[in-house]
Formats: structure tokens, C-alpha cells, sequence
């Protein structure tokens, strides 16, 4: 970080401060106050200046959590990015202790908070954010504060984010390997946007302080080790680690080398930009009569492999928001009318690869219309969908070591989930 915070002040919704801390000395409290309250003259301001606003000289670097605002101060260059995720950490720590973060709970722990802004934040840089850490130093009973002689784990352990001492009977390791499909396709039917998220999300079980070892089929590590030949290779974009991956090593060797925290996590978030055939292709084809009724007639059609099966579908279609009396037939699946978002909701349990499905609906409309001169929505079909035991990208998980001194039996379980994202289809 460039620059030190000068202080941290927690105010509540009307711009008052709860909370204030100084680490510098080279700001005054009623001056953040004041700037505050000017800013909460107007909602809309808030949105619009966004998270840092910058006012003779003093940096304001702030975030909203339920009805409290978490604000850091200084009068330096400082990184914002590491400010705003500190300022986070600070509200998922203060949710782990009371459980809920908003201005009764914080009132009531006055002591446990100043303990905590002590701890995690020395002379305006930041120390110590996971709670788990914390909490083995910083003890509450009854609100009251219980300090232990025992040294944090943080400077005595090679890692901050995983306690010592932790033990299972049964050491497992689940990693579910989840991809977003983002698709949108014109009224023209012609695919404009097309986008796959991926998420590698762990579970860990294990005793001990393991090291975890992951390889996936990244390009880049399978020409290094000339195995383009044997399988498939995928190029990802946009890879965020957690912070337990060692980043030297995978700068070095493309290898996956983690200490895992214990229990679950986000290991991984990947992007890959691609031209992604759509899934589940709907088409829906409309006709008015007169004012009097609308008929459509829906297909959806799956577009993957046959052995393969999405689960959970969801086709939102849109209708006029007067329709009433809606008859729906299908040869798949439920229809269900929701007025209230003006839609007809298609279900499908379990929708096999290589299979079309078909909806026929009528909807009456009422005789006299009121003539409303503003154009109506362009809603889009939106569709929901999983598809287990399958990965678009073709992402593979080629091995999971775990590696512990104790040596002992550990059992690895990886799962694909193909998921839809923003998965919309115009109709005009």
C-alpha cells in the first residue's frame, strides 16, 4: 500500500458517527462527519460518486453494509483497491462476531470493535482480516472482551487464513468445477454475446496443515510439458487465485500449489471468451388476433450431447401485462401464468441432449385497451438451466494431490456443473 489510513470512522445512516478510530492523528472526527452528512443530502449522489471521493486533499474510501457505512480517511496516496477490500474484510469480521452487522450490534459492542480495529489495522496498514485468526485472541461472553496469552496464530504459522491443530476422521476434499453460460441472442436469431464463467469452488476436510496440488488441462502448461497431443486444451482468462495459492509457483510452472483454509472456499474464478453454441434454443412464435387474444406456440430445443441431461429448466416467456385466462399445453414439463411479472413460466425437470419440447398457450385480452403512448418493453425469453457432469470450455481437472507429513488416506471429489448465467433471447 502506497500510503497509510489516517483513520477509520463507522457512521450510521444519517451520516453520524458511531465509530472512530485514529491511527495518525492528522484528521479531525466532526470533519469527516461534516463531509458526510453533505454527501447523504442526496441518495442518488452516493451511487454516483461511487466509492471514493476525493475533498481538500483527504481521500474518503467508503462502502455501504445494511444501514452502517464503513469509511477509511486518509491524507496520502493510498491503493484503494486494498482499501475497499479491507473495508469488506472489516464487515464480514464484524458479521462473524455479531452475527448481523448493523447499528444495534454495534452499539452494544463498543469494546469488541475498538479491540478489532486495533488488531486488524496498525498505524493506518492492515494486519490481521480473517476472522478465524482473530478469534483466537479476541474472545466475547456476554460482551465482554477476554485477551488470552497466546500469540496469534499469524506470527507463528506459516499461513493466516488455516487455525493449527485441526483433525477429521475422514479427510475429504470436495471441488465442484462450476461454469456460467452468459448467452444473448438478437430478434434475428444471431448470436451477439457469448461468455463462459467459470468458478472451481472447494470443500476441504483434512487434519493436519496439507499442501494441496491441482493441475487442470491449461494450454499453457500442456505445451510446457508436450502434451498438446493427448487431450484437449483450453486457454482461460481473467484468473483470480485465492490467496492461498502460491502465485511465484504458478508463475513459474503453471501448478496449482495451495495450503487450503479449512472448510469452503473459492479456489478459482476463470473467464473464457468463445463462440459457445446456445444450449437450450427456444423459439417462440406469436400471433395477435385483433385485441381480443394472443396466441404462441414455444419450442425449446437441446443442443448438447445426447447422454447428457439439464435439470431444473426454467423458461420465463413474456406476455402482454393484461393478458388473462391463459390455456397452456405442453408436451414436456408445467406452465404456470405469473402475473405479477407478466411472464409464463415453463418447467422442466429433466430435459435430455438432442430433444425438442413444445408449448401452446392462449391468452385472452381485454376488449377496450387503454391507449398508453409510451412503447411497450422489449422483454426477452430468459432461461435457467444445470447440466451436471458437464463442462462448455472442456475444462478437466487432470489430477488432485493432497500431501501431508502424517501420510495419511485422503479421498478427492470433483463434480461439473454447467450452469446458465444471463441467458436471454430477444423477440424483437
Amino acid at each position: 500500500m502506497a500510503g497509510a489510513v489516517s483513520a477509520l470512522f463507522i457512521l450510521d445512516i444519517k451520516g453520524r458517527c458511531l465509530i472512530s478510530r485514529h491511527y495518525r492523528g492528522d484528521i479531525l472526527s466532526v470533519e469527516a462527519e461534516r463531509f458526510f452528512t453533505k454527501l447523504l443530502e442526496n441518495e442518488e449522489d452516493i451511487e454516483a460518486q461511487g466509492p471514493v471521493v476525493f475533498d481538500n486533499g483527504v481521500s474518503h474510501i467508503f462502502i455501504r453494509h445494511n444501514n452502517v457505512y464503513l469509511m477509511a480517511v486518509s491524507r496520502q496516496n493510498c491503493n484503494v483497491a486494498s482499501l475497499i477490500a479491507f473495508l469488506h474484510k472489516l464487515a464480514d469480521v464484524f458479521e462473524y462476531y455479531f452475527e448481523e452487522l448493523v447499528e444495534e450490534s454495534l452499539r452494544d459492542n463498543f469494546v469488541v470493535v475498538y479491540e478489532l480495529l486495533d488488531e486488524m489495522m496498525d498505524f493506518g496498514y492492515p494486519q490481521y482480516t480473517e476472522a478465524t485468526i482473530l478469534s483466537e485472541f479476541i474472545k466475547t461472553d456476554a460482551y465482554r472482551l477476554e485477551v488470552t496469552q497466546r500469540p496469534p496464530m499469524a506470527v507463528t504459522n506459516a499461513v493466516s487464513w488455516r487455525n493449527e491443530g485441526i483433525y477429521y476422521k475422514k479427510n475429504e476434499v470436495f471441488l465442484d468445477v462450476i461454469e456460467s453460460v452468459n448467452i444473448l441472442v438478437n430478434s434475428n436469431r444471431q448470436l451477439i454475446r457469448s461468455e463462459v464463467g467459470g468458478a472451481l469452488k472447494m470443500r476441504t476436510c483434512l487434519s493436519g496443515m496439507p499442501e494441496c496440488k491441482l493441475g487442470l488441462n491449461d494450454r499453457v502448461l500442456m505445451d510446457a510439458q508436450d502434451r498438446s497431443s493427448k487431450g484437449k486444451c483450453i486457454d482461460l482468462e481473467d484468473i483470480r487465485f485465492h490467496q492461498c495459492v502460491r502465485l511465484a509457483r504458478y508463475e513459474k510452472d503453471r501448478t496449482i500449489s495451495f495450503i487450503p483454509p479449512d472448510g469452503s472456499f473459492d479456489l478459482m474464478t476463470y473467464r473464457i471468451s468463445t463462440q459457445v453454441k446456445p444450449l437450450i434454443w427456444v423459439e417462440a412464435q406469436i400471433e395477435k388476433h385483433a385485441r381480443s387474444r394472443i396466441e404462441m406456440l414455444v419450442k425449446a430445443r437441446s443442443q448438447f450431447r445426447e447422454r447428457s441431461n439439464a435439470t431444473n429448466v426454467q423458461i420465463s416467456i413474456p406476455v402482454p401485462s393484461d393478458a388473462t385466462k391463459p390455456i397452456v399445453r405442453t408436451t414436456m414439463g408445467a406452465a404456470s401464468y405469473a402475473p405479477e411479472h407478466d411472464s409464463l413460466i415453463w418447467r422442466i425437470r429433466s430435459f435430455p441432449g438432442d430433444k425438442e419440447y413444445m408449448l401452446g398457450a392462449e391468452f385472452r385480452l381485454p376488449s377496450v385497451a387503454y391507449e398508453d403512448p409510451t412503447p411497450n418493453k422489449k422483454t426477452p425469453i430468459r432461461v435457467k438451466f444445470e447440466i451436471p457432469y458437464f463442462t462448455v470450455s472442456g475444462i478437466q481437472v487432470r489430477h488432485l494431490k493432497v500431501i501431508e507429513k502424517s501420510a495419511y488416506q485422503t479421498l478427492p471429489w470433483v463434480r461439473y456443473i454447467t450452469m446458465a448465467g444471463e441467458y436471454e433471447i430477444r423477440l424483437q
